[in-house]
């Protein structure tokens, strides 16, 4: 395969259009208050577990789609995902007529399984190696269609870059916003956006300890690889950067802010408990890191980046436990 070229940055000009293009389809989520009294800052939650599949990703997948030529979709559409970018392409299809195949890993949850089912789309499981070489290769030659990269596709990237443009706008004081990282399109499109618009504003990506290549990356000054280790929270982390989205994410972030399992379980407690908020454990990073105080003093607003959850994981950390990996 070719290698892919992205841009430092995404101007501003697309993700503005990508927000007139998705206006309709994606949901204006609200930004609130954490009910928390002690913080180390005011916490402000973006509620992006409130679209329709239950996360952010209903827009880059929206944006795609509709950039792409009718010609291009005639054959299907399939993306690799650990759930959530696999709704928000199959979700779209769906509203488009068209057929969707996704790749997922072994992992993968079956809360976002089933709702991939639900959304008529066709589900191809693989070993995670396998999974995260579809990632780097941008193709899995077992199916056939149009490929929508979850990460590595610039109207994706684009899509995303809407968040940033409403936080700025529902919050002009916002001093940082901390945005989960998973393979870093929400990161690059976000970080586009306020870099474009407020460039005091300070971006961080979330990850979890056990699954943290932007840290290492960041440390080292390239992408480098890690022991990637699965844990409930599924929908961040992964082995390794993607080397192709490195330049960007060099350019629009302040670095990369490490929480540990068990105050990502914390944060989900405080969510539901607090906000009546469900959030996932990649949704709930950005409130953990917050409440450790690595996000700074002041108003700093956490992407709450999806809330699709086992029940039975959900139940686990309410009683106070710390779950394994989802099944």
């Amino acid at each position: 395969m070719p290698a892919v070229s992205l841009p430092s940055h995404i101007p501003l000009s697309e993700i503005e259009a990508a927000r007139v293009r998705t206006t309709g389809v994606a949901l204006r989520t609200p930004l609130i208050r954490l009910n928390v009294e002690g913080a180390p800052c005011e916490v402000y939650l973006k509620l992006e577990n409130l679209q329709a599949i239950g996360s952010f990703k209903l827009r880059g997948a929206a944006n795609a789609l509709m950039v792409a030529a009718p010609d291009v979709l005639k054959a299907g559409v399939y993306t690799a995902s650990a759930g959530n970018m696999a709704q928000g392409v199959a979700w779209n299809a769906r509203r488009l007529g068209i057929r969707c195949d996704v790749v997922v890993p072994d992992h993968a949850p079956q809360a976002k399984l089933d709702a991939i089912e639900r959304l008529d789309a066709r589900i191809t499981k693989v070993p995670f190696d396998r999974w995260w070489t579809v990632l780097v290769e941008h193709r899995f030659a077992e199916l056939s269609g149009h490929f929508i990269h979850p990460v590595s596709n610039r109207d994706v990237i684009a899509g995303n870059g809407v968040i940033g443009l409403e936080v700025l706008e529902d919050l002009p004081t916002v001093d940082a916003i901390v945005v989960p990282y998973g393979g870093g399109g929400l990161s690059a499109g976000i970080g586009s956006a306020v870099k474009a618009c407020r460039p005091d504003v300070k971006v961080f990506g979330v990850e979890v300890a056990t699954a943290a290549p932007l840290a290492a990356s960041v440390a080292a000054g390239r992408p480098v690889s890690i022991d990637y280790q699965a844990s409930f929270v599924d929908g961040i982390g992964g082995k390794s950067l993607l080397a192709e989205i490195w330049p960007m994410i060099s350019a629009v972030l302040g670095g990369s802010l490490v929480v540990s399992l068990e105050q990502v379980a914390d944060a989900i407690r405080l969510l539901a408990q607090r906000n009546r908020v469900i959030a996932e454990g990649a949704g709930a990073a950005s409130v953990a890191a917050a409440m450790q105080g690595m996000a700074g003093k002041g108003k700093v607003v956490c992407i709450v980046s999806g809330g699709n959850i086992n029940a039975s994981t959900l139940g686990r950390i309410l009683l106070g436990e710390v779950p394994a990996a989802s099944k």
